[in-house]
């Protein structure tokens, strides 16, 4: 996969996009992020990229022009007679961090992860010239209901939530199908050695090593925990006749009258 990230401030990304997981995941070539600064798309020679809002009003808006070239080298199609097998690409999905967007989720990061190619804008200042809205980009998207100082740090959990899922980048390759909200439920505990620290023990199905007790264990403690931290969750699942015998366990243990 590819991700270019268009910022005015590309050195906020450098450290995430350089560290752990991320860092790793472009030594070994399994995705190339960019950092193109669009400043360098103004088209005059003082790099202006925002100016006040018609209609008065307080803060600057970003202007269409730097934003519009600078997606458009990405995006557009090769000079006639370059023969590219870029050709035959659909165009990429072009994501605009804003707080009008459609709320982030898990099942945006997978469909975002089946692309090729990202382009992600983060901007900055007040806001958007509308045209940038309504003419460049595929998906408006929100990391949740509060105001930031700016899209970088939403562009960032973009992209760290979306490389995380493709094909080599984690180490053990069941990890991301079990995260929370895959499948719409939280992840069930997770203990590890020593069996016992400070008089809180491991339980013991899970150092039974009976791998039939400890899968219904664990999707019983994904229903509790699903249930008494986000039972919203639970109203638009479907589930099984299995899943709904333990969820009942589960409102007996914890008093929860049906």
């Amino acid at each position: 996969m590819r991700i270019d990230i268009v910022t005015i401030f590309p050195e906020m990304f450098e450290g995430v996009i350089n560290s752990s997981i991320l860092g790793r995941a472009r030594r070994e070539g399994l995705v190339e992020i960019n950092l193109i600064d669009f400043r360098a798309y103004s088209p005059n020679k003082h790099n202006t990229v925002d100016d006040t809002p018609y209609g008065g009003g307080g803060g600057m808006v970003l202007k269409p022009e730097p934003i519009f070239a600078a997606v458009e080298a990405l995006t557009e199609p090769p000079e006639a007679g370059q023969a590219s097998a870029q050709q035959d690409k659909r165009r990429p999905r072009v994501i605009l961090t804003c707080p009008q967007g459609e709320v982030y989720s898990q099942a945006k990061a997978l469909d975002f992860a089946s692309e090729e190619h990202l382009v992600i804008i983060a901007g900055h200042y007040e806001g958007y010239d509308e045209r940038i809205r309504e003419y460049l980009v595929t998906d408006e998207i929100s990391v949740g209901d509060y105001v930031l100082t700016g899209g970088e740090l939403p562009a960032m959990v973009i992209v760290d939530s979306v490389t995380r899922l493709l094909p080599g980048v984690l180490g053990n390759n069941t990890s991301a199908v079990l995260d929370s909200f895959r499948e719409g439920l939280l992840e069930y505990p997770h203990y590890t050695r020593p069996a016992a620290f400070r008089g809180w023990s491991v339980p013991d199905v899970l150092l039974s090593g009976h791998h039939g007790n400890v899968e219904r264990w664990r999707r019983k403690e994904s229903l509790r925990r699903t249930l008494l931290r986000r039972p919203d969750l639970l109203q638009s699942l479907e589930l099984t006749k299995e899943d709904r015998k333990l969820l009942d366990e589960v409102k007996r243990e914890e008093g929860i009258s049906r």
